[in-house]
């Protein structure tokens, strides 16, 4: 994983932080006080991207939709065929969430 660089005690604490979050109300104000707006939004369209690209859409219909450019694209297709699967996982799980309402 190309995170692995990166592991240590600021990324544990990182990510302890994030795991420690109870609702989505939690998650709206970390992510404001950690994150520029461009941060958040640069995370949100990369998920949507994900989503689209699993569903089968173009490249084209992606990127007028979600305002992503080819390279964002094809980044995100990249990790989702040759990643760590993550990206499946939380759809999958986000999907069985949405469901069971």
């Amino acid at each position: 994983m190309q995170i692995d660089k990166l592991r240590g005690k600021a990324l544990d604490q990182l990510f302890e932080s994030v795991l420690s979050l109870k609702d989505m109300e939690e998650c709206y104000r970390f992510f404001d006080d950690l994150c520029t707006m461009n941060e958040i939004q640069s995370l949100a369209q990369r998920l949507e991207v994900a989503r689209m690209l699993r569903q089968g859409k173009t490249y084209h219909k992606i990127e007028n939709e979600t305002g992503a450019s080819t390279a964002t694209i094809s980044r995100v297709k990249r990790c989702l065929n040759f990643g760590n699967d993550a990206y499946a996982m939380v759809l999958d799980r986000v999907h069985e969430e949405e469901e069971a309402k």
